[in-house]
């Protein structure tokens, strides 16, 4: 068993001031793989201690010297990229295919995107021509608090960590206790590079305490979090005492609204999207609304493709896909599967309890449902699972309504072939993504959502900016 205690502080491995071991478990086996520390308010204030320290001399760096230090992060993850995938793949569930081609690789990717958007930085650039002696310029907020959660750790990582470096904030990391270990893996990568002390502090911990003492410590100066709604609110309000900025990546519900002109791979791309990563991802499109003149194809052709989705340890290779996370989640599915068919939607594929042939770690059967109403629970809660809910529309109205009949607002999709229905639908629908006809954001694209999905916008130069201040500055002098 690995045994990860120390907590990364001031440049430094140091123990918890206080014990208090917490047990990460592999959810394909349900055995612990790794013991850590869980964070008590001496270690929270040790760690932004050191980052309100460090923070006067980070911030007064150049920025392509803050440059330089992230592109050495970047040489230590691609001298230790599989040491990264395994961590991935053990602490969250990930197969390790998976976990080498598309967990891991989010931080090189966005890494680098974050070093692109660096050079459309303007720190300090003029108000207007009406106004030759006004300048605007960019500051970093300060002692930053990044909360990251377990089903894409490297992702949201590297999406907080990287531009707050790059914007001149110092900081303290709570990743989930549910997956630290990439993230100590992560603050390895960061050491070798040689931040400077104080500049990158992690604590493990929970929500209930490193979490919310981050969250309402009077020296952070900005709370990024991703994590669900729920947790999300509670961090607004307990920040709320110190009115510093909270951006938030919460959940969705995804709505891949599917016309009868959709290519003919659109409904394999749906449902595997959904399925992908045991549909832990808060952009999954998991409810998939399908226009009247093909839905009884579409319903058929759905529950095959699900019913052909391997389900399989983390360990071994292969394109199915593991479990999830823990048993909390585990049972939460389990009990909206059996919502779903409770409420009246009828099931084509899947269903409750573990897949053929297991009997142990927290497997999902692939599970289908049709003739949902966007009234159901299963429609409109975030599940978090493996689960499809497939909803007939009648027209183009009718599928906005029912898209945007939802407390949420990450991503939506679309699918046809007509140009001009696209477009007007890409409008229409209330969200911070639209992603259409299968083809992905591109680099340096923002990732947000609106609504209860929150507000962030994570990436390229916008993922830079939720790290800085706007100072107006009148009386310039000539230089």
């Amino acid at each position: 068993m690995i045994e990860s205690r120390n907590f990364y502080i001031n440049g430094t491995w140091v123990p918890p001031v206080k014990a208090d071991d917490y047990h990460v478990i592999d959810p394909s086996t349900e055995d612990a793989c790794a013991v850590i520390s869980l964070g008590d308010q001496a270690d929270t204030d040790a760690a932004v201690a050191a980052a309100t320290a460090a923070f006067p001399a980070w911030a007064a760096t150049d920025p392509e010297t803050r440059a330089g230090y992230v592109r050495g992060i970047l040489e230590q993850y691609e001298a230790r990229v599989d040491e990264m995938a395994k961590a991935i793949s053990m602490e969250m569930g990930a197969p390790i295919d998976m976990a080498r081609s598309s967990q891991a690789p989010c931080l090189p990717w966005h890494l680098k995107n974050s070093l692109k958007a660096m050079e459309h930085m303007e720190w300090i650039r003029p108000l207007g021509a009406h106004a030759p002696d006004d300048r605007i310029a960019l500051e970093p907020i300060g002692v930053v608090g990044l909360i990251t959660p377990w089903n894409w750790p490297m992702n949201q990582v590297t999406l907080k960590v990287i531009p707050a470096l790059l914007a001149g904030c110092t900081m303290v990391l709570k990743p989930s206790e549910e997956a630290p270990l990439s993230s100590l893996l992560f603050a390895e990568f960061v050491h070798d590079a040689g931040v400077p002390a104080g500049v990158f502090n992690l604590v493990n911990g929970d929500g209930a305490g490193v979490g919310s003492q981050l969250s309402r410590h009077e020296d952070v100066a900005m709370i990024s979090f991703t994590g669900s709604t729920r947790a999300g609110k509670a961090i607004s309000a307990a920040a709320a005492e110190t009115l510093k900025r909270v951006t938030l990546e919460l959940g969705g519900k995804g709505a891949n609204v599917i016309f009868a002109d959709a290519d003919e791979k659109a409904v394999k791309r749906g449902v595997l999207h959904c399925m992908n990563n045991s549909g832990q991802s808060c952009n999954a499109p998991t409810r998939m609304l399908v226009e009247r003149s093909i839905y009884d194809e579409t319903v058929e052709a759905a529950a095959e493709i699900a019913s052909k989705v391997g389900v399989g340890p983390s360990s071994e290779p292969g394109r199915h896909i593991g479990p999830v996370v823990n048993k909390t989640q585990w049972t939460k599915i389990q009990d909206m599967i059996e919502v779903g068919m409770n409420e009246g939607a009828r099931l084509v594929a899947g269903g409750p309890g573990l897949p053929e042939g297991m009997n142990k770690g927290f497997f999902v059967r692939p599970t289908v449902f049709a003739d949902v109403t966007n009234d159901m629970a299963i429609a409109q809660q975030e599940i978090f699972g493996p689960v499809l809910s497939i909803i007939p529309f009648e027209d183009e109205a009718d599928a906005v309504k029912i898209a945007n009949d939802t407390p949420y607002g990450l991503t939506n999709y679309v699918q046809s072939q007509d140009g001009a229905k696209r477009n007007r639908m890409a409008r229409a629908l209330r969200s911070g993504m639209v992603e259409m006809n299968g083809k992905g954001r591109g680099a340096g694209s923002p990732f947000g959502g609106v609504k209860m999905s929150g507000r962030a916008r994570e990436g390229g130069v916008w993922g830079i900016e939720e790290f800085l201040e706007v100072k107006a500055i009148s009386g310039w002098g000539a230089e």
